[in-house]
């Protein structure tokens, strides 16, 4: 499957593990080696700008979309191919996804949590079949995969739907599990049309 643009949700901050940092440019390069288009919420700072910055350094193209109410608090990076400024988080979830093939989550706060899963969950009904992939640098995403896997045990998630998440802490080797996805799911809740 050829990722032409990859939607990146991470976080506007830089967290506290400088491998945090470190892993994002390592994305941003991976992305850029393999001519994959960054679509992203469009901030300069923290692991958002760290990821634009790699891949605008190695000659790839940079898509920021910006909510104006944030314009000022996360600072759009001056150096983008392209940043939209749009009127609501729903648009820019909206546009972020319109505009990708596939999705990776990188460390984050609520929104990259809040994201991941709806684009999960828009796979798991048959909105969309694009890979998604979580890259778990420093096992950050630990955690969260324990809860799946305990969702999964309660019967709130069926097992086949953990396939839809591609974890990886390289970010080649996630790149190629996406390259190489193909959608798992036999049975969908609704028809695309319906929604």
């Amino acid at each position: 499957m050829s990722l032409s643009a990859i939607c990146v949700y991470c976080g506007s901050s830089p967290g506290t593990n400088p491998r945090f940092l470190k892993g994002a440019r390592a994305m941003g390069e991976a992305m850029a080696a393999r001519g994959s288009a960054l679509v992203y919420g469009g901030s300069r700072f923290g692991m958002m700008g760290a990821v634009a910055d790699a891949v605008l350094d190695a000659g790839g193209q940079a898509i920021g979309i910006l909510p104006r109410g944030l314009a000022t608090k996360e600072a759009g990076h001056p150096g983008l191919n392209e940043l939209h400024m749009v009127g609501s988080m729903h648009e820019r979830k909206a546009m972020m996804i319109e505009k990708s093939q596939a999705f990776i989550a990188m460390p984050g706060g609520m929104g990259t949590l809040e994201e991941l899963c709806e684009v999960i969950t828009w796979s798991q009904l048959g909105i969309h079949r694009r890979p998604i992939g979580l890259l778990n640098l420093e096992g950050y995403f630990d955690p969260f995969l324990t809860f799946l896997k305990h969702a999964v045990e309660s019967g709130f998630l069926k097992a086949e739907h953990l396939d839809l998440l591609l974890v990886d802490a390289d970010p080649n080797a996630l790149l190629d599990k996406m390259e190489a996805f193909e959608w798992p799911l036999t049975q969908i809740w609704m028809d695309r049309t319906e929604i």
